[in-house]
């Protein structure tokens, strides 16, 4: 058996919440791999809206298991006040939820040295959430680490040590910081996580594998934020390419199955980093606008851009997405006009690859499309479609090599319509 796996094509925020939920009963197991609570996960269905940072996307199907994997980074505090909104609102976990032993702990004191991170950095701030992502990663690579599994053996040596060497480090960068009552609330957050599933994540998958269970992995933040194959220096601390499924749940590479690519019918970012096509004018606003672009977890406004098929390209090549998902196309019904980026100009040369450094004279070249000036909001078959959103989508399966299967119409759960389905 093998597991398929979901990710964002972009820099984060395409939709995958959303998108997990409605393919979940099509599977047995939902599996998240990396990231933490930086990444929120929205979805909307039944006139409520949820957003989810640690807790796998799947939580909402009753009869499926969701696993928190190893390549997870968890604080005990944030996961307690999410899962108790969950349960409070009629969505038992503890029966549903299984965690790795060997997912990193965020500790209070990673959050302070995000802040003081970001704030020797001047000018030349990442932008990040201030979660303590990155601190919480660089320690895993140390080899200093606290893991979930420690909970239950020598906790208390192991945080207290953690704790010296973090308070160090502050002390060295002259940074005042209080973490009394956030290391109140961690604490009793500890001892919450105990009452679940914790397990050997990697055992437990290949063995539902054995057993002909289907497993959809889950990704977060998007593949230009991945550590290695992303925008650096301004990326997350994890792999968020297909890459990461394999070492943040413990699945050998001849295991994945098809590979779904989210992308939005347009481009945002958030925080600091080179984005090509972003737009400073009244459509960049207009895109924001409509389509809601405020961080699910920040509030913060992400930047807005027309979609470029340069890094789509890119982002294919290297997860090997088998079938693309179009999100928030209905955010585009209004324009009289759609620009697609297809190539860069960097230094009079036009390149239509992604290079080793897009922070300085990178300019867009573009294609012009006409728009469909219709309400896809109310569509439900893709009999429906106009003729120029057809258009539009030829024109990017076309150009990115790679069939778009389902295509995301409004926020609900019900607005997404599959395509190539068999009579």
């Amino acid at each position: 058996m093998k597991v398929d796996v979901l990710l964002g094509l972009q820099w984060g925020d395409e939709g995958k919440g959303k998108v997990v939920d409605v393919l979940t009963p099509r599977y047995d197991v939902i599996a998240r791999f990396q990231g933490g609570p930086n990444a929120g996960h929205t979805l909307e269905f039944e006139g409520e809206k949820y957003v989810l940072r640690s807790i796998p996307s799947g939580i909402f199907q009753g009869d499926k298991i969701n696993i928190i994997g190893n390549g997870v980074v968890l604080d005990p505090a944030l996961f307690k006040a999410e899962a108790e909104a969950l349960e409070a609102s009629g969505h038992p976990l503890k029966e549903r939820l299984y965690i790795s032993k060997k997912a990193h702990l965020i500790l209070p004191t990673h959050r302070a040295l995000d802040a003081a991170y970001e704030a020797a950095k001047g000018s030349g701030k990442v932008g990040t959430t201030g979660k303590g992502i990155g601190p919480t990663y660089t320690d895993k690579v140390n080899r200093t680490g606290v893991r979930v599994g420690d909970i239950l053996h020598h906790f208390e040596e192991k945080y207290q040590a953690a704790k010296a060497r973090h308070e160090a480090i502050l002390r060295s960068l002259q940074y005042e910081y209080d973490i009394t009552e956030a290391e109140k609330e961690w604490l009793s957050a500890v001892e919450y996580l105990k009452t679940f599933n914790l397990v050997d994540s990697e055992h437990e998958i290949n063995r539902m594998l054995k057993n002909e269970k289907t497993v959809l992995c889950e990704g977060a933040q998007g593949t230009m934020l991945d550590v290695d194959f992303g925008s650096y220096p301004f990326v997350t601390s994890s792999n968020t390419v297909c890459a990461g499924a394999c070492t943040g749940l413990g699945i050998s590479p001849n295991k994945i199955g098809d590979v779904y690519g989210i992308m939005k019918a347009y481009c945002t970012r958030v925080g600091s980093g080179p984005f090509p096509t972003e737009l400073f004018d009244e459509t960049g606003k207009k895109l924001r606008d409509i389509g809601h672009e405020y961080g699910a977890v920040t509030g913060r406004e992400r930047r807005c851009g027309w979609v470029d098929l340069v890094a789509l390209k890119y982002a294919i090549m290297v997860n090997g997405v088998t079938q693309l998902i179009l999100m928030k196309s209905d955010v585009l019904d209004t324009f009289d006009t759609i620009k697609a980026c297809v190539a860069y100009k960097v230094n009079g040369e036009i390149i239509d690859y992604f290079p080793y450094d897009v922070t300085e004279g990178v300019e867009p070249v573009y294609v012009e499309l006409p728009g469909w000036q219709t309400d896809l909001t109310k569509l439900t078959d893709e009999n429906e479609f106009p003729e120029e959103f057809n258009a539009y989508l030829d024109f990017l399966e076309e150009e990115l090599e790679t069939p778009i299967k389902f295509v995301s119409v409004g926020p609900d759960r019900k607005q997404t319509i599959e395509r190539y389905t068999e009579e």
